[in-house]
């Protein structure tokens, strides 16, 4: 809904003026008071309201389009307003005409205010409760276990020759899905010596899809190729070797024609699935081959419901009439089952609720089969709450298939200003909240999880993104520049690629050749209102002043650069919450008068040889996230991270090597995730209590150092809330001398230890662990892997809950032939 994401940005443009120690302009308390109060009140009315145009409407609503309208005019008054008083160098506006149009908009607000009102009054219809809880859902396979064992037969048949296997069906059918669990699947892992995935999509990219392929086959990152280099790159790494690649959503046999030739046949099995709508396709590449995936049956698309709506519970009996109308109307489409199921699952279970989605539901006309399920999907749409709504519609700005990193994803919202505020929390912690709702509800889908469990990144199905663009369009809350005409533009509020309204991101890609002292142009950050900007420069970049006329800029990223110059305006961004800077930042004004406290700063990351001292923590103190790294030795009273009382995660490198520096060092007890790259040459011994000793600390990242000793012997009580565990340093004896030793520890990871003798035993009696990575270790680590997970079999057997994968750099017959389901050995041949 563009009109309540318009109504809270508006409301953070007007509260970040009243908080900015240096506002570029004031408002009059009385029209700010009058704005807040307007606010406020239409955003109460939007959050119980629902739009009478519900399953079938082709126009926004009208009083939620006059609402948006009106906010989009207040933005525009104010912040081109800002423009002119930052060029004037002024905060006193001497232009009457300013507080007029500003009045004009309040004015208009407050005849909406009054129509609101009555509209209130004349609809007393209750609006179904929310809970937060959230439903546990699986990658679920429910009425697909046929066509599972048929294409897993086709994988693992006798026919020697390269085969395609076409995977053919409708949008939301759950094609990819299924490609997924094959793709994981046990026995495909051990049958295959190498499994890739690609994804084509219709704006495809045949040299991106070879790289991809031959980076995930070999490791090989190259991308200063040609598309026939990288081709016959992959031709000789694959060649005699049994391989399967999936290539999912693919529109045209054009792509396939383009690369099949450097896909040998090896004559040993090796199979290419693909993932098409387009039937035709399946004649064109192997008719004789081709799965065809059905619609679910009634008694399988229930099970689904139940499974997403009610987890392992029953459907309570006065439910279970309504829901099997509602799930009829699916008409066996799982994605369409899944999104309303996600609605559902996220009521009370309130029948009146149910009943009135099931009649929307009946009103849905069904034309193509698309068409069909995209009005099926905007009900789940229509009937997310308003706080939703903007952050859902924000995911069509991502190219199709895009993988989105979820940290990337939060920023944005947070800077687009559409995320409304909670006491006590933060608005990352909102922004997180909101993400899992939407995940909750089947509207984004989980690609990768990080070492720890959260989810990495993720993506929005084909359908849905279609969905989003639809309803953008429709309620006008930003303008896609489309490929097929020149855009439309609404107003002139946008600086921004892509859109038109309310999007304050800007993406400044700067593609020059290499040179020195390159210095950026001063009208660089002319867009004064820019919320978040990411810019590539060449080397040795000097920024202007200019930078520190941003003062609403929330996020700031630079890559590319080494040793940037920015001025000391930098540390006068007072909104400024992330900042990734590859270079070393100027010590902070001194003067009183300069203080800038950067309250709303989390994220600081890339910065070389930060002075921690007294001036500086008191600066940033409330930092989360930092990535640091120092080629000089420290000194106490320039390193005071333990008074960083809010930090979460850091990442640390140093080159330097002298015992006594650690022997002051201390980091702060809230750290949950702590990355330490160090000299070879310092012994560990003493360090490691500093480091388990941490309380809450969840995931530990260790490279560099060694044990003079060769003994690492773990002391009870140490990481008690360890999850993550990385090794990359030189031991021999590792001693655990009980099980009850990390107790909360899920993931191992020994990387280049090639002197370990073994991994204890006692490791495989941890009841949370679920992995262990062996990579480029000695052969009896790898050997005692083996072995502990031989006796965890032995104790539960297909019960096992543990897989353990080992990477060599050469064959090793030994190793390799001591694979099975939960022991996988990975060899890279280079």
């Amino acid at each position: 809904m563009a009109a309540y994401g318009a109504l809270v940005s508006l409301m953070h443009i007007v509260e970040n003026l009243e908080k900015h120690p240096s506002p570029p302009i004031s408002i009059h308390k009385t029209q700010a008071q009058s704005l807040t109060q307007n606010i406020n009140f239409l955003q109460e009315f939007l959050d119980g309201y629902t739009s009478p145009v519900v399953a079938d409407g082709h126009e926004a609503d009208p009083l939620e389009r006059r609402i948006a309208d009106a906010v989009y005019a207040a933005e525009d008054v104010i912040e081109s307003q800002i423009v002119v008083q930052i060029d004037k160098r002024s905060t006193i506006v001497e232009d009457p005409g300013f507080y007029q149009d500003l009045q004009k908009v309040i004015e208009e607000m407050d005849l909406i205010k009054k129509e609101v009102e009555q509209i209130a009054a004349e609809d007393q219809k209750p609006v179904a409760a929310l809970t937060t809880s959230s439903t546990v859902k699986e990658n679920a396979m429910v009425g697909f276990e046929q066509v599972f064992l048929e294409v897993l037969d086709k994988l693992t048949g006798d026919q020697p020759n390269r085969q395609i296997i076409p995977i053919v069906g409708m949008g939301g059918i759950g094609k990819t899905t299924l490609a997924r669990n094959l793709f994981q699947n046990p026995l495909v892992k051990e049958y295959f010596d190498i499994r890739t995935w690609t994804t084509i999509s219709q704006t495809y990219n045949v040299r991106e899809t070879l790289r991809e392929v031959l980076f995930q086959a070999s490791g090989d990152s190259s991308s200063d190729k040609s598309e026939n280099k990288l081709g016959e790159k992959l031709y000789k790494f694959l060649y005699g070797r049994r391989y399967l690649v999936i290539m999912d959503d693919m529109w045209s046999v054009e792509v396939w024609e383009r690369i099949k030739v450097f896909f040998p046949d090896n004559g040993n099995g090796s199979r290419i699935i693909v993932t098409t709508r387009l039937s035709n396709l399946s004649l064109q590449l192997n008719e004789s081959n081709r799965v065809g995936m059905p619609f679910l049956d009634e008694t399988n698309s229930w099970g689904l419901f139940c499974k997403i709506v009610f987890g392992k519970e029953n459907c309570p009996l006065e439910l279970e009439n309504i829901g099997k109308n509602i799930v009829a109307n699916c008409k066996g489409l799982p994605l369409s089952i899944a999104t309303i199921g996600g609605l559902l699952a996220k009521s009370e279970g309130e029948r009146e609720y149910w009943e009135r989605l099931q009649q929307n539901l009946n009103a849905v006309v069904i034309n193509s089969n698309d068409e069909f399920c995209l009005k099926i999907l905007r009900m789940s749409y229509i009937y997310l709450p308003n706080y939703l709504k903007p952050c859902f519609l924000y995911m069509g700005l991502f190219e199709e298939d895009r993988r989105i990193h979820v940290s990337m994803l939060k920023k944005l919202w947070v800077s687009e200003g559409f995320l409304k505020p909670k006491s006590g929390k933060c608005l990352e912690t909102i922004a997180q909240e909101y993400f899992k709702e939407l995940v909750d509800r089947n509207l984004i889908l989980v690609d990768e999880l990080g070492s720890t469990g959260n989810i990495k990144s993720c993506k929005i199905h084909d359908l849905l993104r279609d969905l989003c663009l639809k309803e953008v369009e429709k309620e006008r809350f930003y303008q896609v520049i489309r490929r097929d005409g020149p855009p439309r533009m609404n107003s002139e509020r946008s600086a921004v690629f892509k859109t038109t309204r309310l999007l304050k991101s800007n993406v400044l890609v700067s593609n020059y050749e290499k040179t020195d002292n390159w210095i950026l142009q001063d009208n660089l950050f002319e867009p004064v209102n820019l919320r978040f900007i990411t810019i590539r420069v060449p080397h040795r970049t000097e920024f202007p002043s200019s930078i520190g006329l941003l003062w609403n800029l929330h996020t700031l990223i630079i890559k590319w650069a080494l040793y940037p110059v920015v001025p000391i305006e930098i540390w006068k961004l007072y909104h400024l919450r992330h900042l990734v800077f590859p270079g070393i930042l100027p010590n902070p004004p001194s003067s009183d008068n300069d203080i800038v406290i950067l309250k709303n700063l989390q994220t600081l990351k890339n910065v070389r040889d930060l002075c921690l001292n007294e001036e500086v923590v008191k600066r940033i103190p409330n930092v989360k996230k930092l990535r640091l790294s120092y080629y000089d030795d420290l000194e106490e009273e320039n390193f005071r991270i333990h008074c960083l009382r809010k930090l979460e995660n850091l990442c640390f490198r140093t080159t330097f090597g002298h015992e006594e520096c650690w022997g002051w060092i201390s980091f702060p007890h809230t750290l949950k995730k702590l990355s330490v790259r160090v000299s070879n040459i310092l012994e560990l011994e003493d360090i490691m209590s500093e480091f388990g000793s941490l309380p809450h600390l969840e995931k530990f990242v260790l490279g560099g150092g060694y044990f003079k000793t060769e003994k690492w012997e773990t002391i009870e009580g140490h990481f008690p809330s360890l999850k993550f565990l990385k090794f990359e340093t030189s031991l021999r004896y590792w001693i655990v001398s009980d099980h009850s030793h990390f107790p909360r520890l899920e993931k191992l990871c020994l990387s280049s230890m090639l002197f370990l003798e073994e991994i204890p035993s006692e490791v495989g009696e941890i009841a949370t662990l679920k992995s262990i990575v062996v990579s480029c270790c000695s052969e009896s680590a790898a050997v005692s892997a083996k072995k502990i997970v031989e006796e965890q079999e032995c104790l539960y057997g297909d019960q096992l809950d543990l897989h353990v994968l080992v990477k060599v750099v050469t064959y090793e017959a030994k190793l390799k032939s001591l694979a099975n389901a939960n022991f996988e050995v990975e060899v890279d041949a280079r």
